[in-house]
């Protein structure tokens, strides 16, 4: 869908892979939200961009000040380039003064028509490529009725397009909500948003409502204002992206693990580990991590539950010094805050980890905490189908911990995803002997057999993998019963 026009890049990190390539050249376009959303942000930076690139840009304000422009962009470590004019519009004075105060002529009729001629004055002065106008609101409080500010926005667009112009309008939405007259004229519609969580930072999103004649990434995509800008994150959408790579099996450098597997997890798929919390899950990834690295891959870890420095120093006392293996740059462990991140951010710092080919291995640990960043998002699932999907289709093993509710007994699973996984692994807490012993079982493997025993393990300088518990039935509830036809094995007694 007209593919051939060219089009003004915005400069927004993600933006423009939002709308394939930019805003269409010599075009309007309407960017709307409520104050606070990051549209001057946005604005500043569109004119940043066709400054970088040799254009001459003018920012037309009606509702800020030039100093506060200025002042806002330095907040971002921003200077303006000499190619954009900042041009501050103002009431004139006549309006201001009593004495000129008429009642023959309505008063809207001399402040808009006196704002426009100002407003195309500062156009052919400038012979400004790209303009921003902000806001939009303003006018249509001069125009004072929908038939006026439709005429006025449509001779807008018509002067606009007569001068080649890439137009941005700001709409701060605080007029008329239900005033869509720029929709209807606009080549384009961008919509700005911002939600307020019952916990946490707040959350923004933007979405392309219409762009016409050309294609766009659609739904909502999560976005950030930090210094320097903002940045925009693309919804992930898995089945644009597939990578060729080899299936093999990858071992966990375990023997009784690797048989209790079927020989081992298969390259490119996704393994989920359910059990309670401190039944080993993370144990389980950090051996897959030290075995990749060991066969000469590179891994990455995204922690949301544990402190990074403890998290180090409990690896090394199982055997894994995983600060030597990110200083060698075989490891990258990214530690997330669920309070302040959006599941956006999520997928693009996990797409971004993938960018590196040699990357095999990645683990979520755990999806609990990534639940927890999303507390008023109704779509974890999908958000996971697609995350997992991408990194099958890279060659990458990837490993998801679940902590479930409770030690022993019936379990309970804060969201069901099983299905979504290739493997699951079932780990699982028992008495014996009057003492705590732990089990492990592969519940399901989609890539191929696996043996359907249930194990003891235990932790001794890493994991340590037992004989199937052929003596005892009722392991997984947690209150195992000794067969009578099966003499007792005797069990470690290091569990």
């Amino acid at each position: 869908m007209g593919g051939a026009v060219p089009r003004a890049r915005t400069g927004v990190p993600g933006l423009d892979d939002v709308l394939l390539g930019g805003l269409a050249n010599g075009r309007i376009f309407l960017l709307e939200g409520t104050p606070g959303t990051g549209k001057t942000t946005m604005a500043l930076r569109f004119l940043m961009e066709g400054a970088r690139q040799g254009e001459r840009g003018l920012y037309i304000t009606l509702s800020e000040t030039e100093q506060e422009l200025r002042a806002g962009a330095a907040s971002h470590g921003w200077e303006l380039d000499e190619r954009i004019t900042i041009f501050e519009m103002v009431p004139p004075e006549s309006v201001l003064d009593s004495s000129q105060q008429q009642s023959l002529l309505y008063t809207s009729d001399l402040e808009l028509g006196e704002t426009t001629r100002v407003l195309f004055d500062a156009v052919e002065r400038t012979h400004a490529q790209r303009i921003v106008v902000d806001s939009l609101s303003e006018f249509r409080l001069l125009a004072q009725s929908s038939l006026r500010y439709r005429r006025q926005i449509l001779a807008l667009k018509h002067y606009f397009a007569r001068q080649g112009a890439t137009v941005l309008l700001l709409d701060d939405l605080t007029a008329d909500t239900l005033d869509k007259t720029v929709h209807s004229v606009a080549a384009g519609v961008i919509r700005l948003e911002e939600l307020t969580p019952d916990y946490g930072a707040e959350r923004r999103r933007m979405r392309v409502i219409k762009y016409r004649g050309q294609s766009f990434r659609g739904g909502f995509h999560d976005f950030v204002i930090r210094r320097g800008g903002a940045i925009v994150f693309p919804r992930l959408v898995a089945a644009e992206h597939r990578g060729s790579f080899r299936r093999e099996r990858i071992s966990s450098g375990i023997a009784g693990f690797d048989d209790l597997l079927g020989g081992g997890i298969e390259r490119g798929s996704s393994t989920l580990i359910l059990g309670p919390t401190g039944a080993g899950k993370s144990l389980i990834t950090l051996q897959f991590v030290d075995q990749t690295i060991r066969t000469g891959g590179k891994a990455a870890m995204f922690i949301f539950d544990e402190e990074l420095g403890l998290l180090l120093d409990r690896a090394k006392l199982l055997g894994f010094d995983l600060a030597a293996m990110r200083e060698a740059g075989r490891l990258a462990i990214v530690q997330l805050d669920a309070a302040e991140l959006s599941p956006g951010e999520f997928s693009y710092a996990v797409r971004s980890a993938l960018r590196d080919s040699e990357v095999r291995t990645v683990v979520i640990d755990s999806l609990n905490g990534y639940q927890a960043a999303m507390p008023q998002e109704t779509s974890l699932i999908l958000h996971m189908h697609e995350l997992l999907q991408f990194c099958n289709r890279h060659g990458v093993s990837t490993f998801v911990t679940v902590a479930q509710h409770g030690l022993v007994g019936d379990m309970k699973t804060p969201v069901d995803v099983t299905y979504l996984a290739d493997s699951v692994i079932l780990l699982r807490f028992f008495e014996a002997h009057g003492s705590v012993r732990r089990a492990i079982s592969v519940m399901k493997k989609r890539t191929g057999k696996h043996e359907d025993t249930i194990r003891e393990f235990w932790i001794d300088r890493g994991l340590q993998i037992g004989e199937p518990l052929k003596q005892f039935h009722g392991v997984l509830r947690g209150t195992p019963m000794i067969n009578v036809a099966e003499r007792p094995a005797r069990l470690p007694v290091d569990g």
